[in-house]
């Protein structure tokens, strides 16, 4: 069966067991030149917002089928926060290019039946009490590798005032869009949770092969901005309209 010709799930439903999002400020200028055409970094005091959420998800199912069909996964996507023009209106969002997965089955159809292509990672991580030690290795190298633990500080250096600006400015991110395997066009996937609720890290240590690539990142153009964690979320990923390109 030729997968890329299968319609792709319009809604899935599950439970994001637990989601680490981990937050740089990156100079608007670099990211301009990465992004598509008609993207622009969505700024805060003058600084574009990337990062890389961690996922881990459970139940994950067409909506309305019982949870005993749900698959879980470990799973790690670059993101770079975006504002564009739409019919008239500025929407935001985020850009995705990158979505790495412990899942087999999501790497084999990403991109044909679940949005966006999926690499192969290996993850590994050790959650004991408020701590959480999470790493991932892709099969062509990338990595990251975060040590945290929960905490109610905040970082001082931070572009976000506090944490309910940081989560205010995460939650209105929720559609985000990745190049398909077809290039030129974009596919969309918005995600609507049942309650919205996040808490601090203190981060130890981090570590991104991509975020740390002076290629794509020369020195000095990005830093280290905070990390929140989410857990136990119901939720809902709904398929947008594919793009060709944005306005």
């Amino acid at each position: 069966m030729n997968t890329s010709n299968l319609m792709k799930l319009p809604v899935i439903e599950g439970v994001i067991d637990r989601r680490i999002l981990i937050n740089y400020q990156a100079e608007e200028e670099v990211l301009n030149r990465f992004l598509p055409e008609g993207l622009r970094p969505k700024l805060v005091k003058g600084k574009g917002i990337v990062g890389i959420c961690l996922i881990r998800l459970k139940n994950i199912r067409p909506k309305a089928f019982p949870k005993a069909m749900g698959i879980s996964s470990e799973n790690g996507a670059h993101r770079i926060a975006v504002e564009w023009h739409e019919a008239g209106a500025l929407k935001e969002g985020v850009y995705i290019p990158r979505r790495d997965t412990s899942s087999r089955i999501n790497a084999l159809v990403g991109g044909r039946i679940f949005p966006g292509k999926h690499y192969y990672a290996k993850f590994q991580q050790k959650e004991i009490g408020q701590r959480y030690n999470v790493s991932f290795q892709s099969e062509d190298g990338t990595y990251l590798s975060i040590k945290a633990c929960e905490s109610k500080s905040w970082e001082k250096e931070s572009v976000f005032e506090d944490m309910s600006c940081a989560s205010s400015f995460m939650e209105k991110g929720s559609v985000g869009y990745s190049p398909l395997i077809e290039k030129g066009k974009f596919e969309g996937l918005e995600l609507k949770t049942k309650n919205w609720a996040v808490s601090g890290l203190k981060v130890e240590a981090v570590k991104s092969s991509f975020f740390e690539d002076e290629s794509i990142f020369p020195r000095g153009s990005i830093k280290f901005d905070n990390a929140l964690l989410m857990k136990n979320i119901e939720h809902e990923w709904i398929k947008l309209k594919d793009k060709p390109r944005f306005h």
